[in-house]
């Protein structure tokens, strides 16, 4: 039979997802979900900009394109169910030369084959139409990204699992995990760091920024790594919020690992202008002065940063100067708004995104989820993850359930 007792670690959106998912195919299961913070959302979900991703960059057939564009539908109904906010304001990369104009069309492409509604090249004009105090040469238009409230999903995620006879422990913070023995009646004991312990029959580990230490302590592989960057913003003025209607994005260089400043609106009524990505010298550190010295120890010494680090160097350079020049960080937003002006911007909260990087050096691009016996982890799971969050809780408790069918 299917075993009957899980412990999903990390209260962030794709925890709460996989616990209501259990519950939904598995009434009967006793399932227990575990966050250290003393709230849900604390880290990544409840520190993004709220995007709906359409799924326009994603390599075709790749867990990214098909878990978002699945994810989009669920999210936008489980919306509605709740009576949660879900805008469609739009998006449009704008392109600032011939160059960036020419990658328009293979993102274009990418985007149809991932099936994303909608989607067009506009020229000059219809960008002026569309944002009239955004400069640019053309741009491609996403008329169904969407913002949303991530941490309010997740409340409404956590709530109908416990209302399917979940439990939510919050300040449990996860020091160990330990399998007791083999076969078909393997037990896994979750240790707490007060020295609790919890015996459980799986364990989904969706921990973001602590994942890697947690699925080694499981017996998962070291690699690939979690190393944290942390997305500075500035949020426009009030006055200022009408420069822009819907998302305002950079078009991707291929060259380069992040994507750049842009500007967002948030379903609160602010508008975001970032972020950068700069080295977080902590996992959680989400101000410049929050420096672990054990945990920047412990990525410096991975082989695998060392590689990256040499390999965009000037690309760090460049996001540092942005990191302690707001002169400049409106420099590179005044590229697509011109009239902006370093008194617009106003600091707006941080957040840390949980990348995982491969010993050679290279950013994990896909979702990445693995299993270890009785343990899942989700290893890799960057943008668009909230967004494929109810798809992503789908592809692991169905695989979760068929393997625990198998004789």
């Amino acid at each position: 039979m299917t075993a009957s007792r899980f412990a999903v670690v990390g209260g962030g959106i794709i925890g709460a997802a996989v616990a209501r998912r259990l519950l939904q195919l598995r009434p009967d299961a006793r399932v227990t979900l575990l966050e250290k913070e003393d709230r849900l959302a604390a880290h990544q979900t409840g520190r993004n900009s709220g995007v709906v991703h359409a799924g326009l960059y994603y390599e075709p057939g790749s867990l990214k394109a098909l878990l978002c564009r699945r994810g989009v539908g669920l999210l936008r109904e489980f919306c509605a169910e709740k009576g949660l906010g879900y805008q469609e304001i739009g998006k449009v990369l704008v392109a600032l030369d011939a160059a960036e104009r020419s990658r328009l069309d293979a993102i274009a492409e990418r985007a149809r084959a991932n099936g994303v509604p909608g989607i067009r090249i506009i020229d000059r004009a219809e960008l002026h139409e569309l944002e009239p105090h955004v400069t640019g040469i053309a741009g491609l238009h996403s008329p169904t990204t969407a913002i949303v409230d991530y941490a309010g999903i997740t409340r409404a995620l956590a709530g109908d699992a416990e209302a399917s006879g979940a439990t939510i422990r919050t300040g449990f913070a996860v020091s160990g995990l330990r399998h007791t023995t083999g076969g078909p009646a393997e037990e896994v004991v979750v240790q707490g760091a007060t020295g609790e312990e919890l015996v459980v029959d799986q364990v989904v580990l969706c921990a973001g920024l602590q994942v890697d230490r947690l699925a080694e302590l499981a017996g998962d592989v070291p690699a690939p790594r979690i190393v944290p960057f942390r997305g500075e913003y500035f949020a426009l003025v009030p006055e200022k919020r009408a420069l822009v209607n819907g998302l305002v994005y950079p078009v991707p260089d291929p060259r380069y690992p992040f994507l750049g400043v842009h500007l967002t609106p948030r379903f609160d009524g602010e508008v975001l202008v970032g972020p950068n990505a700069v080295l977080a010298l902590a996992r959680e550190g989400y101000r410049k002065r929050d420096v672990s010295p054990r945990e920047l120890a412990e990525i410096v010494r991975y082989a695998g940063f060392r590689r990256f680090a040499a390999q965009h160097w000037r690309t760090g350079i460049a996001e540092m100067r942005g990191s302690l020049s707001k002169r400049t960080f409106t420099a590179a937003a005044q590229r697509y708004v011109p009239e902006l002006t370093v008194a617009d911007l106003v600091p707006a909260t941080a957040g840390i995104r949980a990348q995982a990087l491969g010993s050679d050096g290279s950013l994990v691009d896909d979702f990445r989820i693995t299993r270890t016996g009785a343990v899942v982890a989700v290893r890799n799971a960057p943008s668009p993850a909230a967004t494929s969050s109810l798809a992503i809780a789908e592809r692991i408790v169905d695989d979760l359930l068929d393997r625990g069918r198998e004789p």
